[in-house]
């Protein structure tokens, strides 16, 4: 029966089997085993106990059918016994019926008598015991049925002679088939199989729901926690269980340091580019002040240092904002804003910007990340196109695309990485710092993706950035 339930509980938990590292798994298998341990144990010792007690019934029903044979018994002037029918069974007197009796005389070489049952055959009793004046046994039967037998030795006078107290000794069997019994306890034991396998099933689902239902807080926390990663809240919201409570102050708590600690880190890096920009802008000054070979070099360095100082503060502002759980940044808002102001600034060259992007594409980042990705982009492509731009956002499964593309001169495939790699400004013309591109570049890695430069359909550039989107 172990092995039965033991195969039930495998064939249930095989569908979960690359799941036991979890903690529902866990509990789970653990009450199923734990159950099906309890359940085996218990159907062994009610299995035993059936058994015995149907043993028991059996051979109360043989003693009760020797008694009455004893008591059908008479003895004849010459010492021989005859039974009165109507005191036995009646299962005697049908051929292998599986109820017998058997009487053999206590003198060597006089034949047996034997019941109607037993036809021609004789009984022979093995693996004998003596309990009380009986011996029990087993013998083999007709048919090859397996008897249970209970013989005693039992003294009848003679009266035919004249000794005194003459009396003669024959042992009295009786026997009955035990596979009445043995059909008894196999239905038994498939009833208890059927009945503990249900029982275990029962138990195994309702510790299933019982998993579930309690740790529903957790799978709570977890679906919050991703809510705060889209940016679709800020904190953990909700009442959750006293055990929970803790756990779920606390994780608010580091949250609000994080956001404490990362806009204090803006703050620094903000102060700082006031810092370093002020003593640039009056060494700049003094060298347009002084012109010669001297200011020259001067003011190429300080370009330079602008140029570099400009770079790495994007770079570092940006990597503290990725700590912030729970930015999100709608596009459409973003890309109108900067599509306005630049139509407005490049007025005069009649450049029109086409904005496409649906409006409840979000992306999951800081919104002065975006404004600083598109604007460069968007910036760029006004300055070399002839009289269009098209900006298109759209979502590719969890990623953000946009592409900025204008109908100017293009870019030859092999300037393509320098203004990408080393920032190089190609045309000392166009104004600019001719950093765009680069900080474009590093932007968009930071958040995993890249920056794609291609051939575009309008015949200038294309421009594609590949960013996370917000669930």
């Amino acid at each position: 029966m172990a092995l039965a339930i033991a195969s039930t509980i495998r064939r249930l938990l095989a569908k979960t089997a690359h799941k036991f590292d979890s903690l529902a798994a866990r509990l789970i298998l653990a009450a199923a085993v734990w159950a099906m341990i309890v359940l085996a144990a218990g159907g062994y010792l009610l299995s035993g106990a059936f058994r015995s007690a149907v043993s028991d019934n059996f051979d109360t029903a043989l003693q009760v059918d020797f008694d009455g044979m004893i008591a059908a018994a008479e003895p004849d002037a010459n010492g021989g016994v005859t039974l009165q029918e109507h005191f036995l069974n009646r299962r005697f007197n049908r051929a292998y019926s599986g109820l017998y009796w058997q009487i053999v005389p206590g003198q060597a070489g006089a034949p047996a008598q034997t019941s109607h049952s037993l036809l021609d055959k004789t009984i022979r009793i093995r693996d004998t015991a003596s309990i009380g004046g009986f011996v029990w046994g087993y013998a083999g039967g007709p048919e090859k049925q397996r008897l249970r037998v209970l013989a005693r030795r039992v003294f009848f006078p003679v009266s035919a002679t004249a000794k005194p107290n003459d009396f003669r000794a024959y042992t009295f069997l009786v026997a009955g088939d035990l596979s009445s019994v043995e059909n008894e306890i196999d239905e038994f034991n498939e009833t208890l199989i059927q009945s503990f396998v249900a029982l275990l099933l029962g138990l195994i689902v309702a510790v299933f729901i019982q998993v579930r239902v309690g740790l529903q807080p957790l799978r709570r926390v977890r679906e919050a926690l991703a809510r705060i990663r889209s940016g679709a809240a800020r904190r953990l919201e909700g009442k959750f269980p006293a055990e929970i409570a803790p756990l779920v102050t606390e994780l608010n708590s580091l949250i609000e340091h994080s956001a404490e600690v990362v806009g204090r880190a803006r703050t620094h890096v903000s102060n700082l580019a006031h810092f370093l920009k002020t003593p640039l802008t009056v060494l700049a000054s003094e060298a347009e002040a002084a012109p010669g070979p001297l200011a020259e070099a001067v003011r190429r360095q300080v370009d330079v240092m602008r140029r570099q100082v400009d770079h790495y503060l994007v770079r570092a502002r940006t990597a503290g904002a990725l700590d912030v759980l729970g930015n999100r940044t709608p596009v459409a808002p973003v890309l109108e804003d900067l599509g306005r102001v630049l139509e407005r600034i490049h007025e005069i060259r009649g450049v029109e910007i086409v904005v496409d992007c649906p409006p409840p594409l979000a992306f999951r980042g800081d919104r002065q990340d975006l404004e600083e990705m598109a604007g460069n982009l968007m910036d760029n492509a006004c300055k070399w196109a002839r009289a269009r731009v098209v900006v298109t956002a759209r979502r590719d499964g969890v990623r953000l695309r946009l592409s900025v593309e204008d109908d100017g001169p293009g870019l030859a495939p092999s300037d393509r990485d320098r203004v990408q790699e080393r920032g190089e400004k190609l045309d000392e013309n166009v104004p600019g710092s001719g950093l765009g591109l680069s900080i474009v570049r590093d932007i968009s890695r930071l958040y995993g993706g890249g920056l794609e430069l291609k051939e575009s359909a309008l015949g200038g550039l294309c421009a594609v950035v590949d960013l996370p989107a917000n669930r």
